[in-house]
């Protein structure tokens, strides 16, 4: 037994030097193109060179053999694009090289602001995702979404900290494929199905516990539709599955498996628990009454089965932009 656990340490220290070892190189391979941008750049604004000047340097390197074949005209100007991008931004530009070249482009081709682009790096650092994560976020407009339910959403506050950082007031689950009259069961298995891709919408701090998961009450079982720990608030979320629009009775059963949670459930260690009523749609005034006098930690969200129009939100931003009290720079952090 003991020499297992000795070489589990083994394999781990040669995990961590690997892990390290690569963002190392990252780090100094985005410094490189960092450098390489500024460079042209540079000498673009200093009226030095020419646009021809970049597809003589590509032929050029082209020619130093095939270690040199990545930098052609084409990522030449993506490097000077990415340097421009945050050369006058002293807080992104360091957080840049924490994300690989994919995926900074990635960010660098589908946003338009400069504080669209640090929330979306922000966004990616801190829940490490892939080329593909990343790029169905992207399409998904989290950000928009992000902002839009930011200022329509009522302060939730549980465990000391604003839940409304944690969990959205809007999913998207058009992965799931399923029609408009889908039932509560489909809805449920199939999240279940696509278990993963249903946790990166909810952010990465959520680890399933169950379905149909048992509390006793009495002499009689009840079952809460989802169960999830939260990392980062240290608690237990029931998720309630809802396949019609937001109803204020719902809340008395949420708020009930909420107290069974916390009784009979919940660790010594771990915070009050939060109830999630996913509704199919809700009406924001509805939810404000409802709200106003209990007591539970819980939201109130809804899901759609189709990505969002990404025009329409942009717009709906540009409006909102527009509005004096409201500044872009004021978006939820990630």
């Amino acid at each position: 037994m003991d020499l297992d656990r000795g070489f589990n340490e083994i394999k781990e220290l040669i995990d961590k030097a690997r892990a390290d070892a690569f963002k190392s190189v990252n780090r100094q391979l985005i410094e490189l193109y960092w450098r390489i941008g500024q460079y042209i750049s540079l000498k673009l604004a200093e009226a030095n060179w020419g646009e021809n000047k970049i597809e003589q340097l590509a032929d050029y390197l082209k020619n130093c053999g095939a270690d040199y074949k990545g930098f052609n005209r084409r990522n030449l100007y993506r490097m000077k694009q990415f340097y421009e991008a945050y050369a006058d931004n002293e807080i992104v530009s360091p957080l840049v090289t924490q994300l690989s070249w994919t995926n900074n482009l990635l960010i660098l081709s589908k946003t338009k602001t400069s504080e669209e682009r640090e929330f979306y790096i922000r966004l990616s650092i801190r829940e490490k995702y892939s080329k593909r994560e990343l790029e169905r976020q992207l399409d998904s407009a989290i950000y928009e979404r992000t902002i839009l339910s930011g200022k329509k959403q009522l302060p939730v506050t549980a465990n000391g900290k604003n839940v409304n950082q944690y969990i959205k007031d809007s999913y998207v689950f058009e992965f799931l494929g399923l029609p408009d009259d889908h039932s509560e069961s489909e809805l449920k298995k199939g999240l279940l199905k696509n278990l993963k891709l249903f946790i990166l919408e909810l952010g990465r701090d959520f680890l399933f516990v169950g379905e149909e998961y048992k509390v006793q009450v009495g002499m009689i079982d009840y079952f809460i539709d989802l169960l999830f720990f939260h990392r980062e608030l240290q608690c237990l979320v029931a998720f309630e599955l809802k396949i019609t629009n937001f109803k204020p009775e719902y809340l008395g059963k949420i708020n009930f498996y909420l107290e069974a949670l916390d009784r009979d459930v919940r660790k010594k260690h771990e915070k009050p628990s939060i109830g999630v009523l996913l509704c199919k749609g809700k009406d924001d005034e509805v939810v404000e009454y409802a709200l106003s006098r209990t007591l539970a930690p819980a939201k109130i969200a809804d899901y759609t089965l189709k990505l969002p129009d990404k025009k329409q939100l942009q717009q709906k931003l540009h409006e909102l932009f527009e509005n004096a009290d409201f500044k872009e720079n004021e978006v939820l952090q990630p």
